[in-house]
């Protein structure tokens, strides 16, 4: 969650990106992957945490 208890928008984050990759159509580049699913979502799957890297656009 983000400072206002909120879930991270990752379309909202200067690091998400749009990829051409119909398997992994979203990415990140603070992270440095793509996946099928919302960034912010396999942080989350992957640590337990909230994304630590969002950054307003």
């Amino acid at each position: 969650m983000n400072d206002a208890g909120n879930q991270i928008n990752c379309f909202k984050c200067r690091y998400f990106f749009v990829t051409w990759d119909a398997k992994s159509p979203r990415g990140c580049k603070a992270y440095g992957f793509k996946s099928a699913l919302v960034p912010s979502k396999v942080v989350k799957q992957a640590s337990g945490q909230e994304c630590l890297k969002f950054m307003p656009k």
